[in-house]
């Protein structure tokens, strides 16, 4: 009786806890990278970084695309359609805005749908939005009910001031870690668009960036021991941006024999891919 009275004075957000809305984020982060991996093992091959951060295995949109669509679509479970739709809208608004993000504030290009049909400024396109519509489905009626029996398992475990701690700790690493991959970014690109001349819309103002970011000589050496090129192109392998005639350019281009991965399977694995996709 004092537990359910303790549960119902809790700050919640569209019906639930701050607690178990962070919960979620770490384990769907987890789950996205996990995921994100072994699609890029089957579609190219290699085993390469796959997470959204510096340090840690955590894939950002996944753990923020769940959130988003838990809170939203918990009122179109009516029914499979009215859940398609819903996260057909929810899911691509989300992604076109972490893509937006990156383009603006980061001046790069986390993914690129330029080339496929039905996009939207290459942000978000139909076939993914699709995606995100099935998704909606499978994650309200199929995944999230079986993430809350962990979850509710992992609070008969751990007693209630446990069990925050660790997502304390969890979300604060999670933050720091963001923090430091801004700007390990943002050196880098502004380090490789000045070093290799690549004509950006705000070339200027890079150059002025590098001058400036660079005369620093602690600063300096501090990014060459830890967010050197080798590091930034194993954690972000497809880390690219849009020069002034609107091309892609890849920075792996830029970085000599460092291999974009960590291993690259054999021919067997190869066959099976093909015969796949």
């Amino acid at each position: 009786m004092e537990r359910n009275k303790q549960e119902k004075k809790q700050f919640r957000i569209f019906g639930y806890s701050i607690w178990r809305i962070l919960a979620y984020f770490i384990i769907y982060s987890v789950l996205g990278y996990i995921i994100e991996t072994i699609f890029g093992i089957i579609t190219k091959g290699t085993w390469e970084s796959r997470q959204s951060f510096l340090y840690g295995p955590f894939c950002g949109i996944y753990g923020l695309g769940a959130i988003v669509m838990i809170l939203s679509l918990q009122y179109f479970n009516q029914n499979n359609n009215r859940l398609f739709i819903a996260g057909f809208i929810v899911g691509s608004i989300t992604e076109y805005f972490v893509s937006w993000y990156g383009d603006v504030f980061l001046n790069v290009k986390w993914w690129d749908y330029s080339h496929m049909p039905l996009n939207l400024n290459g942000r978000i396109c139909v076939y993914f939005s699709i995606f995100w519509g099935l998704l909606g489905i499978y994650l309200i009626s199929y995944v999230n009910p079986r993430i809350d029996k962990l979850i509710d398992w992992a609070k008969t475990k751990l007693k209630n001031t446990q069990a925050k701690i660790i997502i304390i700790l969890i979300i604060i690493f999670i933050f720091i870690d963001c923090i430091a991959t801004g700007f390990a970014l943002k050196f880098f690109i502004v380090r490789k668009v000045h070093e290799n001349n690549i004509q950006v819309t705000n070339k200027e103002q890079i150059d002025m960036a590098y001058d400036r970011i660079y005369k620093d000589e602690k600063l300096a050496n501090f990014i060459d021991k830890y967010w050197n090129d080798r590091k930034m192109i194993r954690t972000f392998p497809n880390l690219k941006t849009q020069d002034k005639e609107g091309n892609m350019i890849y920075f792996d281009c830029y970085v000599g024999d460092i291999q974009p991965y960590y291993y690259k399977f054999d021919f067997k694995l190869k066959n099976i891919r093909d015969r796949i996709f």
